[in-house]
C-alpha cells in the first residue's frame, strides 16, 4: 500500500484513506448543501456508507470536517443530524464572510498567475451564462469553483481555511431559500463581477464586488428572516 508520511508527526497515512475521505466529504457536501439531505435529517455513518460506497473510516472522517463546517450536528448519546437552516446564524456567517472575502478576492487579483487569471475569465462568462439562461445547476457548479479558485489564487493560507469553513453553509442556504425570493440572475451578475475583477488583477473594483455581492446577500437574508415571521 502507498503512503505519505508526516515528517512532523512521524505518521504514516495511506494515500488511499486520504483520497477516499475527500471523495467522501465532497460528496456528501454536494448532498448536503443541494438538500437532497434535507436539514434535521438524521443519518449514520453505515448508512451514509452504503450510500456512497465508501467504507465507514472515510465517512466518519468526513463527517468529522462536515461538522467542523457546521453542515452536520454530531450529538453524543442522539446520532448525527444535518444541521437546520438557520437566518439569524446565516448573518453571522455573513458578518464574517464579509471580511475574509474581500481579503481573499482582491488578494487574488494581486496574485494570481497568467493560469487562474484565464479560469477566472471562464468562471465569469459561465456566471454570465447562467444569469441569462437562469441556469440553476450552471449556477451552482460555477459558484463552488469561484470559491475555490480564490482560496487557490489568494496565496494566503490563514485566511483561506477559515473562509472555506463558510462556504458550504452559504451555498446550502442560498439553495434552500433562492426559489421563494432570490434571483438568480442579479446573483450570477454579481458572482461575475468579483470574476471579471480579479481577472483583470483590479484589486479595488474586486473589493468593491465582494462589497456588493455581500449586500445582497444580507438583504436576500433578511428577507427570509420576514418570510418566516
Amino acid at each position: 500500500m502507498a503512503t505519505k508520511k508526516n515528517t512532523k508527526a512521524s505518521i504514516v497515512v495511506p494515500v488511499e484513506l486520504v483520497s477516499l475521505s475527500d471523495q467522501a466529504y465532497e460528496q456528501l457536501e454536494e448532498l448536503i448543501v443541494t438538500m437532497k439531505l434535507a436539514p434535521g435529517t438524521p443519518v449514520s455513518e453505515s448508512q451514509l456508507s452504503t450510500m456512497l460506497g465508501i467504507g465507514r473510516t472515510p465517512i466518519r472522517e468526513a463527517i468529522q470536517r462536515l461538522s467542523h463546517e457546521h453542515l452536520v450536528s454530531i450529538m453524543p448519546k442522539r446520532g448525527i443530524f444535518i444541521s437546520d437552516l438557520n437566518p439569524q446564524k446565516q448573518l453571522r456567517v455573513l458578518e464574517t464572510r464579509r471580511e475574509l472575502e474581500r481579503l481573499i478576492c482582491k488578494k487574488s487579483a494581486k496574485r494570481c498567475n497568467l493560469e487562474e487569471r484565464k479560469q477566472f475569465e471562464r468562471v465569469a462568462k459561465d456566471f454570465k451564462k447562467a444569469a441569462k439562461e437562469k441556469n440553476e445547476k450552471l449556477f451552482l457548479k460555477v459558484d463552488k469553483e469561484l470559491n475555490d479558485l480564490t482560496i487557490v489564487a489568494s496565496k494566503n493560507e490563514y485566511a483561506s481555511k477559515a473562509l472555506s469553513m463558510l462556504h458550504g453553509m452559504s451555498r446550502r442556504f442560498w439553495f434552500g431559500n433562492f426559489h421563494q425570493i432570490g434571483d438568480i440572475t442579479v446573483a450570477a451578475m454579481l458572482h461575475a463581477d468579483i470574476a471579471d475583477a480579479i481577472c483583470e488583477g483590479n484589486e479595488k473594483e474586486a473589493g468593491l464586488a465582494v462589497d456588493k455581492l455581500l449586500d445582497y446577500i444580507e438583504e436576500f437574508t433578511r428577507k427570509t428572516v420576514m418570510s418566516h415571521e
